[in-house]
């Protein structure tokens, strides 16, 4: 039994009850949080005290604040904290509206960002802990008409890898997961937004939607046994993909943008201009 102690965002259902469970099955605690507490009321019924379920909306940034510190206080630590609350936004650039784009944000990126904050006193008082942020392979290479998607969790992505920096020598751990598609509920009216349509783009979104129904989906019970690998591993890495679909399209992606890259390199050279040195001031 390792004993760790789980605070996870979005635990209602998909990879983050899965990995609750998982969490839970081998004896560790768990702080469950979802929009609706009543849809964890059965991991109280199975485990017990080894759940605390609480109500979160990850966009409330005071409610955010009172629910770590209720997490602290019933544990009286916090070994791991999964932000894996979100929601995809699907359209065209041109056809989602300021509040859909948003939304997007408020809750993949400021949600999660909400929770980092309001946990890092947390973790430096302890001197350790692991942040998990969820990501996507969407994260990484990006598609026509999940381009909100795609932005919100690029933005995530590189906060995280700031944060890794910024707290390596206070011993706390960061690692990105980027799971590729899965068999959950990620796809049903609870996680999947769809934009009014532009009949411009309706030939688009005919092919992409006929992609979409071709993509072999893993099985998110298989996806335990990783996570757990990745949380009590001393060097856990900055990224880990979840499934077989995120190297291959991390490949393709990095092989063409450094090809475009290297094929301009000289005309991207020639702006640097005569160098100069930049002295930095950081006022008091």
């Amino acid at each position: 039994m390792s004993g760790k102690i789980w605070f996870i965002t979005g635990a209602s259902r998909g990879l983050g009850r899965v990995w609750a469970e998982a969490a839970l099955d081998r004896g560790d605690r768990v702080v469950a949080t979802a929009r609706k507490v009543a849809s964890l009321a059965d991991l109280v019924e199975r485990y017990g005290d080894a759940v605390l379920t609480l109500e979160l909306d990850v966009t409330d940034s005071e409610q955010v604040k009172t629910v770590i510190a209720r997490a602290h206080a019933h544990f009286g630590k916090l070994d791991i904290v999964l932000n894996n609350a979100g929601y995809a936004l699907v359209g065209a650039v041109e056809e989602a509206s300021d509040a859909d784009v948003r939304a997007e944000f408020e809750t993949n990126f400021f949600g999660a960002l909400h929770v980092i904050q309001a946990v890092l006193p947390v973790l430096r008082e302890q001197g350790s802990g692991h942040i998990l942020g969820v990501s996507s392979v969407a994260g990484v290479v990006a598609m026509p008409l999940a381009g909100f998607y795609n932005a919100s969790k690029w933005a995530f992505e590189a906060i995280h890898e700031s944060l890794a920096q910024e707290v390596a020598e206070l011993g706390i751990k960061v690692t990105l997961i980027e799971p590729g598609a899965y068999a959950t509920e990620f796809a049903s009216a609870t996680s999947l937004k769809l934009s009014d349509g532009i009949d411009a783009y309706a030939n688009l979104r005919k092919q992409m939607f006929a992609y979409a129904g071709t993509v072999e989906l893993g099985d998110p019970q298989a996806t335990s046994d990783a996570i757990l690998k990745i949380v009590d591993t001393q060097s856990p890495p900055l990224r880990f993909f979840v499934g077989t679909e995120g190297l291959p399209a991390a490949r393709a992606a990095y092989a063409n943008r450094l090809a475009v890259w290297e094929q301009w390199e000289d005309v991207s050279n020639a702006a640097q201009g005569l160098s100069k040195k930049r002295e930095l001031e950081f006022g008091g």
